[in-house]
């Protein structure tokens, strides 16, 4: 069962690629470089997008509302647990 209030649209995410900052660098990562990106939605939300640069393009690995259990207040910062 699919949760509106949790859907995304590609318009917030374009938002947050354009807008957003880099949070993590995960220039190791077995799938090749990528990084976390923080931003916000048109509505106010904090959205999550892990990114990679390709040659040729931009590749979109996820996008995700951020847990406040697993995210301190700006949702910069991971929470040890």
């Amino acid at each position: 069962m699919s949760r509106p209030d949790r859907m995304i649209s590609t318009s917030d995410i374009r938002k947050i690629l354009e807008e957003g900052e880099i949070i993590e660098d995960y220039p190791e990562d077995t799938r090749g470089h990528s990084c976390l990106m923080l931003g916000r939605s048109t509505d106010g939300r904090p959205i999550h997008v892990v990114c990679a640069p390709k040659d040729e393009y931009l590749a979109i690995i996820t996008a995700y509302i951020p847990d406040d259990a697993q995210w301190a207040e700006n949702y910069r910062t991971r929470i040890d647990s």
